[in-house]
């Protein structure tokens, strides 16, 4: 079994493999002051109340973009699990060749979300990724990986507006029945959801103009779901995509070194 760990700004998802079958996921706050011994706690609870036996996880893989929860996380796979995790990065045999100007600037996430799309739907595709960041990856159809675009994610731009102004309030992000708001909540949730999909909308009519394609659009992350129930330029919603790229790239390198052996 694959214990994948996909580390975020705001959030950390761990999901279990047995082959190509995920038998849970779990998403937990990405805390920077959690320790090794509170990553090997989290997951014996997760595994206990799955009936999973720890025993049973063979490999283990990281994406991150939080340094001080890969190290955690790395140090919790040798303590707990005596196994040397595979931490995604552009240096890995990913199966995909990245165009990026620097590759190593491209965040562990956006890589497994490239290949794991790639594998699955081919290219050309975008991966539009709604969390802390809303990003943007493209994947030629010959695999390549091309870029992106990065902007401010949904929760971080209605955190922003509550932060700054001070009449606003936090408010319940979900797409209110009209655009044209009559109070303030309305109002903002119009402004913040309505507005990140238009932009998500005209952002992929770019794209596609770029790369003279229509590709296929993927909608992953955690307000994915809200989205794709009113966009009609995506095509798939693959809330576990990260989990999947892990889970992929670490079956590749595993069969790249028995290889060599």
């Amino acid at each position: 079994m694959i214990l994948a760990i996909d580390i975020g700004n705001t959030h950390t998802v761990i999901g279990i493999y047995n082959g190509t079958k995920l038998l849970g996921d779990w998403r937990v706050t990405s805390f920077v002051t959690r320790t090794e011994d509170e990553f090997g706690a989290l997951v014996k609870q997760f595994c206990e109340d799955a009936k999973i036996s720890l025993k049973k996880i063979s490999s283990i893989g990281i994406a991150s973009v939080v340094p001080n929860l890969t190290d955690a996380c790395v140090k919790m796979s040798r303590k707990y699990f005596m196994l040397e995790p595979i931490v995604v990065s552009s240096d890995l045999d990913l199966g995909i060749k990245i165009l990026y100007d620097d590759p190593s600037a491209v965040g562990a996430d956006r890589l497994c979300n490239a290949v794991a799309g790639f594998v699955k739907y081919k290219g050309p595709l975008v991966i539009v990724d709604f969390g802390t960041a809303t990003t943007f990856d493209v994947v030629s159809k010959n695999g390549e990986y091309l870029g992106g675009v990065i902007t401010a994610g949904i929760e971080t731009a209605a955190g922003e507006l509550h932060r700054r102004a001070a009449k606003l309030p936090k408010i319940d992000l979900k797409f209110p029945d009209k655009v044209i708001g009559t109070n303030t909540v309305n109002s903002m949730q119009a402004g913040i959801l309505y507005g990140a999909l238009d932009s998500m909308e005209t952002m992929i009519r770019r794209i596609s103009k770029e790369l003279d394609d229509y590709p296929t659009v993927i909608a992953t992350g955690g307000f994915s779901e809200t989205m794709k129930k009113q966009s009609k330029v995506i095509n798939k919603h693959e809330p576990t995509l990260v989990l999947e790229g892990i889970r992929l790239i670490v079956e590749r390198i595993e069969r790249k070194n028995k290889k060599k052996k």
